[in-house]
């Protein structure tokens, strides 16, 4: 028979997120004129005695000394704490409540503030072994109770002792005191709680290093809040990714790994094992190899616009789902479209390279306004449609074409056909997609259909321009002014060199492709992403995806969700729902998308079920993956 498991769970950045102390002396130093240098002091002893390098009866009384604190202000903390309890914590009070009869709080912390915290979350108080404040007449805590043997080292080696727990004991703490507990021969295992604060002193000593009390629960078959933890994802990051991302994911539990450059195919192979989730912007191309080496990838988050540096059809091969972000950066791209059309009709860069070398071109000649010049936008998605509103707004007559059927904002004017738009237009500016269709858009034939003079701006993608029949129509002086941001080869780096035979145009701006690089879209992006990302892990949801059949999928409340990837063959959701038929499984709800791929199957059913069931469901003919949320 297995021995009955004990849990010894720390208060202090375990089951809150903070020192009370710390929190205490904000409260009560609040008007002090030494508050910042009290509470660092306060801060410096407490970490000093949680890496078991100072006296903790010292580190009571110097942290007392320097609180200046009243009995009122317990009440302030308590609230304070109740909404600083450890997310994991949190999530999973469901485990405090099951198990109330074996866990127990032991710290060296002050009852006064633990139990009103602790009790909320079903904590027995008999369970809650901590310190107790010394006050004065007036209400001043003046001390501890130095008869407690928490109040000394080695106390909680103490209380464990007088306890007697006859079972297995597990002990989880941030503190080097929690180790000691183990170190004594009094607990089987110490779990050294990182999710809050990690000291190098503690984690050296621990049996296992646990990000989350989910890590915890997983390890010890006990999980019931969530069915992974976050902690064992792994999340890689290339090319700058904004750092909100980075705070987003990070704050959710993910491993978060960055990367600040982007990576050529073997490295990326490389790097990408055991990777669930990938975040790349445009320079990464995340190829078939690169697929086949990705043992555990989950999801591809493209912080940009574009995919096609992505191989979407293997993707959905592999049941990778492909997020981007579609609207974040619409802005700025248009923006800069804006404030490049005016410049070249300015003939601005010339006349600003010219004053730089000490020449004064003060002339109108080949400076012209923008108003009543007829602006072709080639693409009228997101960016093309803001574009055309703006540039309306700023008196250009606007024309469009799009190989998809769009409605005209405004008064602007579809074209029938690529070749009417590029007769027509005075200027002419791309926002087409990267498919491979789209490579050489605009080549030799295009641009001699061109007007002479006219505007050429390519913000879209680097392929979709023929770049030497490009120069040869600057240097003839057909094209009078170019804008270009996006090159069919860029560098990896900004260390290494850009090299391209636009280099030293006339009238010609060239930018790194930084269309939608503000910081307004870049903190769009950064939080767009992310949230489609948790969304998809903890959900299922697919919506916004680019490869996957789009599902918008409700809360599930008191179920376990089935989440089934196939092949589109026919007889899978038949075949699923036999199996869960022969296993007297009751569906609570259930939605089902395909695509010319795959079948995308969500279950949600009654958490009672046997575990042959996972295993069975996963087994089905034709199924790329399976998981299991709750």
């Amino acid at each position: 028979m297995p021995s009955k498991k004990f849990f010894v769970v720390d208060f202090d950045s375990t089951f809150t997120k903070v020192e009370a102390l710390d929190i205490l002396g904000e409260i009560a130093l609040k008007n002090h004129p030494e508050k910042e240098e009290r509470l660092q002091q306060i801060a410096d002893i407490t970490n000093r005695g949680m890496e078991g390098g100072l006296d903790l009866r010292e580190s009571l009384t110097q942290r007392i000394q320097l609180l200046d604190a009243h009995r009122d202000h317990i009440e302030d903390l308590v609230k304070a704490l109740k909404k600083k309890v450890s997310k994991s914590v949190e999530r999973n009070k469901e485990f405090f409540e099951n198990y109330a009869d074996r866990i127990y709080i032991i710290s060296n912390g002050f009852s006064d503030f633990i139990i009103p915290t602790v009790t909320s979350f079903g904590v027995r108080e008999k369970h809650i072994h901590a310190n107790s404040f010394v006050f004065d007449e007036t209400g001043k805590i003046v001390g501890f109770d130095e008869d407690n043997v928490l109040s000394t080292n080695g106390g909680k080696v103490e209380v464990l002792r007088k306890l007697k727990l006859q079972g297995d004991v597990y002990v989880i703490g941030d503190g080097y005191t929690d180790y000691e507990i183990k170190a004594a021969g009094l607990a089987n295992k110490f779990f050294a709680f990182t999710e809050n604060v990690s000291r190098d002193k503690v984690t050296e000593k621990a049996d296992h290093i646990t990000p989350s009390l989910d890590e915890f629960l997983y390890l010890n078959k006990m999980n019931t809040a969530i069915s992974y933890p976050k902690s064992r994802i792994n999340v890689l990051l290339l090319e700058n990714v904004h750092p909100r991302a980075v705070e987003i994911l990070r704050e959710e539990g993910y491993k978060v790994d960055i990367h600040a450059g982007g990576m050529d195919e073997d490295e990326l192979c490389e790097r990408i094992k055991n990777v669930s989730i990938l975040g790349i912007r445009s320079k990464t191309q995340v190829t078939k190899k690169v697929l086949d080496n990705a043992n555990r990838l989950m999801l591809i988050g493209a912080f940009c616009i574009g995919t096609n540096q992505i191989d979407l059809e293997e993707c959905l091969k592999k049941g990778v789902a492909v997020f981007n972000a579609p609207f974040s950066n619409t802005r700025s791209v248009v923006e800069l479209a804006i404030a490049e059309i005016i410049m070249l009709m300015r003939a601005i860069p010339d006349k600003s390279a010219a004053a730089h070398q000490g020449q004064w071109l003060k002339t109108a000649s080949a400076s012209n306004e923008i108003r009543g010049k007829k602006l072709g936008i080639v693409g009228y998605g997101n960016i093309g449609a803001q574009l055309s509103v703006l540039g309306e707004s700023l008196g250009l007559d606007v024309y469009y074409y799009d190989i998809v059927e769009k409605l005209a904002l405004g008064n602007a004017t579809k074209c029938k056909s690529l070749d009417e738009l590029l007769s027509l237009s005075d200027i002419v500016t791309l926002h087409v997609d990267g498919r491979p269709e789209n490579k050489d858009l605009i080549a030799d034939r295009e641009f001699d259909l061109m007007k002479e003079g006219v505007i050429f701006i390519n913000l879209a993608r680097g392929h979709v321009v023929e770049i030497d029949a490009l120069k040869r129509n600057i240097d003839s002086g057909k094209i009078r002014g170019t804008a270009i941001d996006v090159f069919p080869h860029e560098p990896k780096t900004n260390d290494e060199e850009f090299v391209s035979p636009l280099r030293g145009a006339k009238n010609t701006i060239l930018t790194p492709h930084i269309g939608g690089s503000t910081l307004e879209a870049q903190k769009n992006i950064a939080e767009f992403v992310p949230g489609k990302i948790m969304e998809y892990v903890n959900t299922g949801s697919t919506s916004n995806s680019v490869n996957f059949p789009n599902l918008q999928l409700p809360a599930f409340v008191n179920a376990h969700r089935l989440i089934h990837v196939h092949h589109n063959v026919p007889g899978i959701l038949a075949h699923i729902n036999q199996v869960l038929a022969d296993h007297n499984i009751n569906i609570l709800g259930q939605y089902l998308k395909t695509n010319e791929t795959i079948g995308y199957v969500i279950t949600d059913i009654d958490k009672a079920y046997d575990r042959e069931l996972i295993s069975t469901l996963r087994g089905i003919e034709h199924t790329i993956k399976f998981r299991v949320l709750y």
